[in-house]
């Protein structure tokens, strides 16, 4: 059975679907995701509650402990991490590298609500919970600085109109604004002051709550027209707050300045972002699991100018971090390699080969091989990455043994007399089933890579599954578009004599044989 055959008598059709194969791959290759290293979801889901005015060690046991026990019960929960801080607990819990993450969230959803009788019951808020990679960092870090304006003022605005433009970007995942809070009203008690006026603080917290309500005022109606009342009652500076009355003393009001320093600050005033020693906000932005970096830089920055146009003219805005530059750099360099590889091994092949007819053979198969690679990575979601890269760069080497193994079966036969399509079809058969054979002994190779396990396994499956569908590429353009142009382009090599005296490789392989004949001389004997 000759599997080249079809191949060899229809030269337009295996041309156009070499044609294909180069085509679909270059398509491929332009919408592949680009990341450093291969894409590993670490299956890993966050926690956070609050409990305002805690200590971390009643954080720890009021809101920490009663969670811990709850997520502590979930299956394939490998590893369980809580930090308990001033107020606030934050409980990472990472599942085994097969387990679903939506799934693994439905149950984190179920054990949050099973721990509601243990939790305490003035929580401002539930617990909530988020899917997040710790090993995926942030792939641009904006900075809002300014003369004039305040860190609160800052923040007020890079959460009001940046956080909510570049969240609606493709390719954005998160955007995290830091380096400073939303402006708040700061109340700081003088305790002598409340006690020589006898009121507590929580006379102060109850005072406050009722004055700065926001509820509806009614209406007036006089008979003949109705008067709705819109006044609206909700203190947002300090000045506004400072005249509450508090409480009455023998008969006279006591006022919120009388008891407290009332001033005009932001609600967490332990978090502070500098930039060149000026007081900064930072935008900080995550990119979607397997997005394109590059792609979702540059529509981050060709939205930066509006952005701009958005702010306060006294706010200046720059770029401190962009992770597409290194990534651009390193692709940059392994594309190259990957480019003189493919140079190179054309190069050599006509070097030894010493026709340009027979070096066109190995020279369109290597790079359409490698070409056609991308098509399979895109179907199996791979992206563009060191290890991708470094795969096809190895690859180059070995997708032209096929090539190289067909195309001088072929000239043997067209040496010895016979025509093309002849010699084609005679020495394609031949070697059909040792090129099948070579190519499934060196994906067989990979088979341990393939079958590791951890993160390391996950880290290089795509590394051996690269250089694998790469040598099936290239067998099947071994066995369909080689033996096609070589039917084509081959030509009888020139004779022996005038080969070896114009050739130095002519010369080389004469005194090989010359040893050959000399051992098998020896042997005879």
């Amino acid at each position: 059975m000759n599997l080249s055959a079809p191949f060899i008598g229809r030269p337009v059709a295996t041309t156009l679907l070499t044609f294909g194969i180069a085509l679909a791959g270059c398509l491929a290759f332009m919408k592949l995701p680009v990341s450093p290293l291969p894409q590993v979801d670490f299956p890993t889901i966050l926690v956070q509650a609050q409990l305002p005015g805690a200590s971390p060690e009643t954080v720890a046991s009021s809101l920490a402990s009663p969670l811990e026990r709850h997520l502590g019960q979930i299956a394939d929960v490998t590893e369980m991490t809580s930090s308990s801080t001033l107020g606030q607990t934050r409980i990472t819990l990472q599942f085994g590298l097969d387990r679903d993450i939506d799934g693994a969230a439905r149950d984190v959803q179920a054990a949050i609500n099973a721990s509601f009788a243990d939790l305490p019951t003035n929580l401002p808020t539930n617990p909530t919970y988020r899917k997040i990679n710790p090993a995926d960092a942030p792939i641009l870090i904006l900075t809002l600085t300014s003369k004039t304006k305040t860190r609160g003022e800052m923040y007020d605005h890079a959460s009001n109109i940046l956080q909510q433009r570049l969240s609606q970007l493709d390719g954005i995942g998160q955007v995290v604004v830091g380096g400073g809070a939303l402006p708040g009203v700061r109340i700081e008690l003088n305790p002598h002051a409340l006690s020589k006026y006898g009121i507590g603080v929580e006379d102060v917290r109850a005072a406050l709550a009722s004055a700065n309500a926001n509820s509806p005022k009614g209406a007036i109606e006089d008979g003949v027209g109705h008067f709705q009342i819109y006044t609206n009652d909700q203190a947002t500076r300090a000045a506004e707050y400072a005249p509450l009355v508090i409480a009455y003393r023998n008969g006279a009001p006591v006022l919120l300045a009388d008891v407290a320093d009332v001033l005009d600050s932001v609600e967490d005033v332990r978090n502070r972002g500098l930039s060149d020693g000026q007081p900064a906000v930072f935008v900080i932005i995550f990119r979607q699991p397997g997005a394109n970096i590059i792609d979702t830089v540059d529509h981050v920055k060709a939205e930066l100018p509006h952005l701009k146009a958005a702010l306060p003219s006294d706010i200046e805005f720059s770029q401190t971090s962009d992770r597409s530059n290194t990534i651009r750099a390193s692709l940059r360099d392994t594309e190259w390699t990957l480019a003189i590889a493919v140079l190179l091994v054309s190069l050599i092949v006509f070097l030894f080969l010493r026709d340009i007819r027979a070096a066109i053979i190995p020279s369109v198969a290597v790079p359409v091989s490698i070409i056609g690679t991308f098509g399979a990575m895109y179907l199996l979601n791979f992206s563009l990455n060191n290890l991708s890269l470094m795969a096809l760069t190895i690859a180059t080497g070995f997708v032209v043994d096929d090539a190289i193994v067909v195309q001088e079966n072929i000239a043997r036969h067209l040496d010895a007399g016979r025509g093309r399509i002849e010699a084609a079809l005679v020495g394609a058969r031949e070697v059909g089933f040792t090129v099948l054979s070579i190519s499934i002994s060196l994906i067989a190779v990979f088979i341990p890579i393939l079958f590791m396990g951890g993160i390391v396994g996950r880290l290089f499956r795509e590394f051996a599954l690269t250089l694998s569908l790469a040598i099936l590429v290239s067998l099947g353009l071994s066995l369909t578009a080689t033996p096609m142009m070589c039917a084509l382009f081959l030509r009888p090599r020139p004779g022996e004599v005038g080969q070896r005296r114009f050739d130095p490789f002519g010369r080389i392989l004469h005194g090989y044989e010359q040893t050959l004949a000399g051992r098998c001389a020896t042997a005879s004997w």
